[in-house]
This record gives C-alpha cells, sequence and structure tokens, in this order.
C-alpha cells in the first residue's frame, strides 16, 4: 500500500544528505517540500529531481497550524490516489522541531496509511558543532511559542526554535527575563550549516528583540549556568534546600522540628502576610510570602520523609482541584458572573464529598469550619451556610434591626449590678451583639476581619499621632486631662 514517506532534508546542502536519502530521492525523482526556503532545493533540482513546494499555503493561512494542517491534507490525498510512495521533504530532522510532521504522523495513524521517516541531520547538530556545547551537560529544546518562565530552567541549556519575526523575540526575551539578567550573554544564530547564510551573535539578552536577522532558520541559545542567584528563582531549589536542611548534614535545630513544634509558626507567618496586605507593603507582603511558603515546605518535608507524601503530591492536589472545580474555565460549562462561578465552585465541592462519604446522614450543615478560624470569620460562615437553606434576614435593615435589639438587652444587663452569674450573661449578651455586628457585615459584602483590622491601623495611627504631639511638646499623657486629649483626638482624626 502506498504512503507517506518524510526525508529529512539535513541543515544545508546535498553533502548534508544521508545516502539512504538521496538514494530514495533519486529513485523516486520527485519530491514535495515543506519550503523552498532551503539550500538544497536548487541542488536537488540541479540533480534532475522535480520539487514541489507548499510556500504558498503560507501566504493562503493565518496562522503556522493551518499551514500544516493544510500540507497534512494534501500528502494524505495524493497518497489516497499514488501507486507509490509520496515523498515530502523538510529541512533537517523530521523528528526535531517539525510540527507538520507530527501532525502527518497522527493523521495517517487515523486513516490507515502508511508514514515511514527517514532521518537526516539536524539543526541541533550544527548547534552542538558551531556553538561548541555539550547536550550530555542538559538540554532543553523549545520552540519559541512555547517559551514561558515555568519550562526555563537555568542549570540546563536552552536553545528555542523558530524566532520568527521581532515580536517572537520580545516574547521569547520578556520570558527569559524572569530568570535571566538584562546583561546575561545568549547566542543569535541563524542559518546553521548554510554556508553563507550562516550568522552566529553574540549579546545581551535585553539586545534579543532588537536585531533584523529573524526567520525559519533562526534560533537562540542560552547557556546553562551553575549560578545560585539565577537557580534561585526555581521551586526545584526551594525544594532541595529544605530537604538538605532537615536532613542529617543539614541544620539541628530544623532536623528536630514536628509538626506540633511549629504549628504557631504558621499561624504567625500568616498573620504577618495579612499585616502587610492591610498595610499594602508590597515589599513586605513578598518577605512574608516566602515565609510562609517555607512552613508549607517543611511540613510537606516532614510527610516526605515519613512516606505519606511529598510536595509534589500537595501541588498534584491543588491543581486537580483547580481545573476540577473550574468546569467554567476548563471545561465546558459557562459562568457569566462572580456568583455564578462560585456556585460552580459549590456544586464541585458538594460533589466530592458526596464520594468521599462525607454528606452523612445526621452530619451538620455547620460542621467542617476549620475551629482555628477567628471568631468573627467562624460567625461569617455559619451565618452563610444558613443562609443558604433560607435561614436568613430579607435585608440588611432587619440585620440592624436585630443589633439594635441585642445591644439594648446588653444595656439592660449592664445597668444590673454584676454578680458572677451576671458577668455570664453580659459575656454572652455581648456576643450576640459581635455576632449581629457580622451579619450586618455580611448584608454589606463586607469581610469583619478585615474591617477590624483597618480600624484597628487607623486607631493606632490616631494615637501614635497623639502620642508624637506630646512628645513635640516635652509631654506625657500624664501631663493632660481628657478634655486635652480629646482636642488632639480631634486634631488626628483631620491629620490621619
Amino acid at each position: 500500500m502506498a504512503g507517506i514517506t518524510v526525508i529529512g532534508l539535513g541543515s544545508g546542502g546535498m553533502d548534508q544528505l544521508t545516502l539512504g536519502a538521496w538514494n530514495v530521492i533519486r529513485e523516486t525523482g520527485a519530491i514535495i517540500v515543506r519550503t523552498a526556503d532551503h539550500p538544497i532545493v536548487e541542488q536537488l533540482a540541479a540533480q534532475g529531481i522535480r520539487v514541489e513546494s507548499y510556500d504558498r499555503l503560507y501566504e493562503e493561512h493565518a496562522s503556522f497550524p493551518d499551514v500544516y494542517a493544510a500540507i497534512a491534507e494534501d500528502l494524505l490525498r495524493r497518497a489516497a490516489s499514488a501507486s507509490r510512495d509520496t515523498l515530502y521533504g523538510v529541512p533537517g530532522h523530521p523528528s526535531v522541531a517539525e510540527a507538520s510532521v507530527r501532525l502527518l504522523k497522527t493523521r495517517c495513524a487515523e486513516r490507515g496509511i502508511p508514514c515511514r521517516l527517514i532521518g537526516g541531520e539536524s539543526f541541533l547538530d550544527q548547534a552542538f558543532l558551531r556553538l561548541g556545547f555539550d547536550p550530555v551537560e542538559g538540554l532543553l529544546l523549545l520552540d519559541a511559542g512555547e517559551v514561558t518562565p515555568a519550562r526555563i530552567q537555568p542549570e540546563l541549556h536552552l536553545v528555542v526554535t523558530q524566532v520568527y519575526d521581532r515580536f517572537t523575540a520580545s516574547e521569547t526575551k520578556l520570558a527569559l527575563l524572569e530568570h535571566y539578567p538584562p546583561d546575561y550573554e545568549i547566542v543569535l544564530a541563524s542559518g546553521l550549516g548554510m554556508g553563507e547564510q550562516e550568522r552566529i551573535e553574540r549579546l545581551p539578552l535585553e539586545d534579543l528583540d532588537r536585531r533584523d536577522r529573524y526567520g525559519n532558520h533562526a534560533m537562540v541559545w542560552v547557556p546553562r549556568s551553575d549560578e545560585p542567584a539565577l537557580r534561585s528563582r526555581s521551586f526545584e531549589r526551594l525544594r532541595e534546600i529544605v530537604e538538605i536542611l532537615r536532613s542529617p548534614e543539614g541544620c539541628p535545630w530544623d532536623r528536630e522540628q514536628t509538626h506540633e513544634s511549629i504549628r504557631k509558626n504558621l499561624i504567625e507567618e500568616t498573620c504577618e502576610v495579612l499585616e502587610t496586605i492591610d498595610r499594602y507593603d508590597p515589599e513586605g507582603m513578598c518577605e512574608e510570602l516566602g515565609d510562609l511558603l517555607l512552613q508549607i515546605m517543611l511540613h510537606a518535608q516532614m510527610e516526605a520523609e515519613a512516606g505519606m507524601f511529598a510536595i509534589g503530591d500537595v501541588i498534584q492536589g491543588l491543581n486537580e482541584k483547580l481545573i476540577r472545580r473550574h468546569p467554567h474555565v476548563f471545561g465546558d460549562q459557562a459562568a457569566g458572573d462572580a456568583g455564578e462561578a462560585l456556585s460552580r465552585w459549590e456544586q464541585v465541592k458538594a460533589q466530592e464529598k458526596k464520594a468521599k462519604g462525607l454528606e452523612l446522614a445526621g452530619r451538620s450543615l455547620l460542621d467542617g469550619v476549620p475551629p482555628a478560624l477567628p471568631g468573627s470569620l467562624t460567625a461569617l460562615e455559619y451565618q452563610k451556610r444558613a443562609a443558604k437553606v433560607g435561614f436568613d434576614w430579607d435585608n440588611v435593615q432587619e440585620a440592624f434591626d436585630k443589633l439594635l435589639e441585642e445591644t439594648a438587652e446588653l444595656r439592660e444587663l449592664i445597668a444590673v449590678p454584676a454578680d458572677e452569674s451576671q458577668a455570664a450573661r453580659q459575656h454572652e449578651e455581648l456576643g450576640d451583639v459581635l455576632f449581629s455586628v457580622v451579619n450586618i457585615a455580611r448584608f454589606l459584602n463586607i469581610d469583619p476581619e478585615s474591617a477590624m483590622a483597618a480600624v484597628n491601623r487607623k486607631f493606632y495611627e490616631r494615637f501614635r499621632y497623639m502620642e508624637e504631639r506630646l512628645q513635640a511638646a516635652g509631654k506625657t499623657f500624664r501631663d493632660v486631662d481628657l478634655a486635652e486629649m480629646e482636642r488632639l483626638w480631634q486634631e488626628a482624626k483631620r491629620q490621619v
């Protein structure tokens, strides 16, 4: 049965074409090439080989995937009516950075059409030779359209292919700048192994998109580096450091820690992150988020040592959960607004609980709220869950009326001489007042903890203003009466 034979044309002239490939081409007498922009095309024609190219398709289609799809369909059409294999020639090696070949192999398999490949010298062979690096040191090969900060590993040589134009070069540069300094030396190469067309230039990364030599044969080489400063941006380096700290050769203090001994650290670091958020301190937030991440890494490392799970399992579980709970993003469902998106999340979450057997008879709707939450957030969560089944006020005014009712009850208790029993009731009634305040916050869509943090911060700043004013006058609070304090407070309100 006739099929399609894909031939690697090498990266230069016929001296780079394998003998096996040349024999097949010569016997067939005709070949269709992806592009005529290759030194071997004229040489094949000079040998009497009929050469046809798909260059016209690049003009007829708006994107490369569309071009490759059109190439595959044309080759399949030709193969269906041919008595012998149709030859398809691609630059370099057919299995190296050839998206059209990957697509063709898939479609041939779907239609039962034979597809065989004959290798050729790839541009990588020329890169190793002309640029002088050894892939055994570690090599990452990426298409320019697939370069993202998450995929870059500075300890590996990076070769970026298909740097078609200035825009592609700019996008590549931006991704690389997430890991490398602007003056990091890279190589922009074009036409490797193509004689007079070959260009090799060493330049700082920041200049990558300031050249004019881009195109099908352009590539970028970013040499590997063991510089600690470069590796420090990687998550893998963090995992490695934490593992070393907990190892027998690591830090004695870190080795002695347990989940219980550093439990309070997790709470403290979380609070410190919240503090930077409340005062909007980006620099502090960056540092405190790192401290919080360290606590997560330490807890995961302890479990890895016990053989229970590793940080990779944590990340995998989170990634899968995020995808699963966002069917309106990663699936075929839709969400028109934030409320509908939250509803999708809750639906999937409920299905997950049911699958785990967590929705058992007798289980309360209020179960599952973390006991370590601040009281106001626990109250807020209880109220939200109760509201889902209709146990709620109709509007914020009714919630405010309830607050006035609870405040009046507390005032009545305060008016009565307090004994031990009365103190307990005051404690309870004050709780009712605070619970009612949280209800109002919920109706106003205000986070009560955030509101409390804001008023605490405001009080601190105004009180500090009063202290500074008194200090400037050589006084303390003991030197002034309440009326003077009130005057200073009102002044602080105007200033802060």
